[in-house]
């Protein structure tokens, strides 16, 4: 008796980038196939390519038992990538009128207080997930809350969806409310335990998150280092450089460290596999010595801008060396749809006058997003052997997309079209190992 069989043959116009098109739009950084193919074997990809050249090299057996699909007319690219985003935040998206120390205090504390429920957790955690998928984002780096069933809840919704996902308990011993406080040392244990349980498990990954160093003590901070460092490929994520009456407040806590920068050097707590949120009023210092680090930075332009938080210098963050990727960081962001994430980060780049182009905004959403979380080695693009995580893409979601796709003339366009004038509607189906997952998806 013969296996079933298990490959995937997808059709439809295929983008995805080799490397960072850079300021000048450098066209050897992507592969565009128009009428492409995508083989996809065992939930990894086999092929990609132009539509006949792949087909004339499939065994014939292949060709025969593969499972087909048929989006011609539309675009495929790898799944989009949230590097920052509150999944406890779902419930506050949109409250109005505060910045970011406010903010904390009037909604996002209280409502966290509110998963010390387990039902409340399981359900915003199922939620997020298919929200998520929903949008097209394939993989998010996400904070739980202080609980540490917050976690579980969020990577079993995760796991049984097949997701890539990585998130962690929040550290925070003081400067909170009560009902959210942990101790230095009960972090250290809730922590161990949950990479115990989870951490490298299928496709998930623990992430150390001291929620910002406000928020922790200095033996926390330090505990966080080395829970970092304690396994191979743990994580770790925090805040950096939002807003200024943080940046004083750290200042004020922290007075033997000489920036905001300082105070996570200190602890061991920058390095390839950490990223920070926001980084918006970093000096050039900072830069230099966190590109030195290998440490990330998640540009989180809807919240920045929801929150009066500021504009984040991409151009010169890049420029420096630091790798970026794009977040929604719901809750003070305002949708989980990365298209519209894009779209504000378009929006401040052209406030500085330096406009990202539409091929850039695509790499920092998929393959920059990868690198910045040192994942490109599983995913990010369509290279043989990577994860076979996409999401199908239709271009006139809406009639005005439909009107204004009358008259573009380029890839290029119509991409930067669909990005400024987009939302989850664009989504024609979302693809996760290569198995279609959204309700509406082409079987």
């Amino acid at each position: 008796m013969h296996p079933q069989p298990t490959a995937r043959l997808i059709r439809g116009s295929i983008l995805h980038f080799l490397s960072d098109p850079g300021e000048e739009v450098d066209h050897s950084a992507w592969e565009f196939f128009e009428d492409g193919a995508l083989v996809v074997d065992d939930g990894k990809v086999l092929q990609v390519g132009h539509w006949n050249d792949v087909l004339e090299k499939l065994p014939e057996l292949t060709r025969q038992t593969a499972r087909y699909h048929d989006y011609c007319g539309k675009l495929i690219t790898p799944g989009l990538i949230d590097a920052h985003v509150h999944y406890p935040q779902m419930s506050v998206i949109g409250s109005y009128g505060r910045q970011l120390l406010d903010w904390l205090e009037h909604y996002t504390f209280p409502t966290e207080a509110g998963f010390a429920d387990l039902s409340v957790a399981q359900r915003t955690a199922a939620f997020f997930c298919d929200r998520l998928l929903a949008h097209g984002t394939t993989t998010a780096s996400v904070y739980a809350t202080v609980h540490p069933h917050s976690v579980d809840a969020l990577f079993e919704a995760a796991q049984s969806r097949k997701l890539r996902m990585l998130s962690g308990k929040v550290m925070m011993d003081r400067n909170c409310p009560e009902n959210l406080r942990d101790t230095a040392e009960s972090s250290r244990v809730d922590c161990e335990a949950l990479i115990e349980r989870w951490h490298g498990k299928d496709r998930l990954l623990y992430t150390v998150t001291p929620r910002f160093a406000p928020t922790s003590t200095e033996a926390q901070l330090q505990i966080a280092g080395e829970l970092f460092r304690s396994k191979p490929g743990i994580r770790l994520q925090s805040h950096l450089s939002e807003n200024r009456s943080e940046i004083r407040w750290v200042e004020e806590l922290f007075p033997d460290c000489k920036d905001y920068l300082a105070v996570y050097e200190k602890f061991g707590l920058l390095g390839p596999g950490a990223i920070y949120g926001h980084g918006i009023h970093l000096s050039d210092k900072e830069r230099r010595r966190m590109a030195a680090s290998g440490a990330a930075i998640a540009h989180c332009p809807t919240s920045n801008l929801f929150l009066g938080s500021g504009f984040f210098e991409l151009d010169a963050t890049l420029s420096a060396g630091i790798p970026v990727a794009l977040a929604t960081d719901v809750g003070g962001g305002t949708s989980l749809s990365m298209l519209r994430t894009m779209e504000a980060a378009y929006e401040v780049s052209q406030t500085l006058h330096a406009p990202l182009s539409a091929y850039r905004t695509w790499y920092l959403a998929t393959l920059g997003g990868a690198k910045a979380l040192q994942l490109d080695d599983v995913i990010g693009n369509f290279l043989p052997g990577k994860e076979a995580d996409f999401t199908v893409w239709q271009f006139d979601a809406t009639p005005e997309l439909a009107w204004r796709m009358e008259t573009t003339t380029s890839l290029d366009e119509r991409l930067f079209a669909m990005t400024m004038m987009g939302d989850e509607r664009c989504v024609a189906a979302t693809h996760i190992l290569g198995e279609p997952v959204n309700a509406w998806a082409a079987v």
